[in-house]
Formats: structure tokens, sequence, C-alpha cells
């Protein structure tokens, strides 16, 4: 099954990809736009303007401290090719896992899956997620994933927010 390491320079250039990232629930806004009663975050849709943001090479390098929120995103580019796989029509999966929570953004949708964990919405602490980015993939086409971070346990948060591991799988 064809992967692509998405913390690997070379199959980040094959995507012509890179992450870029940003703290707070909506960036730039008062209080990281941690506000009771905020409706959404723009920065989950696939328009949404990152350029201004931090460009990171380290996905695993802890930011912050505290009960804090961090977006990280990336704009991908398909591939006709990965190890020399042709990936027309393949399917195209996001799989990563996030300290602490994480929710995922494929192209501005969250895959919610009701009652099962692993998928777009806040599964767990630590916990593993694998999302649909395509049901057949188009080489050349661009998908945007966007991860909302949250350090945890949400009443005693340790460390910082970090991505354990990104990749794409095609299968």
């Amino acid at each position: 099954m064809p992967t692509l390491d998405l913390e690997n320079t070379d199959h980040l250039a094959q995507l012509n990809a890179r992450w870029r990232f940003a703290e707070g629930l909506i960036p730039g806004q008062p209080n990281g736009g941690q506000t009771l009663g905020t409706p959404d975050s723009p920065v989950r849709l696939a328009d949404y303007d990152d350029s201004d943001w931090e460009i990171i090479d380290d996905i695993k390098k802890g930011r912050f401290k505290g009960f804090v929120f961090g977006w990280y995103r990336i704009a991908i580019t398909l591939p006709e090719t990965v190890d020399g796989e042709a990936i027309a029509n393949k399917s195209v999966f996001f799989e990563t896992c996030v300290d602490d929570y994480a929710e995922l953004w494929i192209d501005g949708e969250c895959d919610l899956a009701f009652g099962e964990s692993g998928h777009g919405a806040v599964s767990g602490f630590n916990a593993p997620q694998r999302v649909s980015v395509s049901e057949s993939a188009e080489p050349g086409a661009c998908h945007v994933i966007a991860c909302l971070a949250v350090n945890g346990p949400f009443a005693a948060p340790k460390g910082g927010i970090f991505m354990r591991y990104a990749r794409l799988q095609f299968e």
C-alpha cells in the first residue's frame, strides 16, 4: 500500500505541500477565539487564508502549554504516482495522532461518524485517527487538511500540543 509520510521533506515536495501552524480556535482573535458561544471557526474551511501563518518543519515539536487550541494546516496536490504505483482512482486516507485531542477537517468537512472513534471528530485522549481524503484519487487534485489540536486533559492540561505522526495512504 503506497504511503507518503507528511514529515518527510521529499514526500512533502512530491505533494507540493508544507505545514502551517497558528495558535487559537480562531487565530488572531482575542483569547484565541475561545469565547462563550463562539458559533464556529472559519479555519476549518478549505478556502481559509492561512498564508500569514508560521510555516513549520517539525509537527512533533510541542507548542504552548496549558489549555490551548492550535491549528495545523496543509494543502496537498495529489501526484501521478507514489512509490512507482499509479494512484488514479485509489482511495486516499489521512492518518494522524494528535497530542492530546483533535478534529480533522478535509476540504472543510469533518467525518463525525456517530458512535465510532478514530474518525474526524475528537475520539479520545491521544487517539489515532483516520479519515478519507478522496474515494477516488485524481492526480493534480488539491485537498486541504486542517487539524484542530487541543491540549488536555481539559481540567488539568499537561505539556503542549503536537502531532505524533501524519501520513497519506493510498489503497
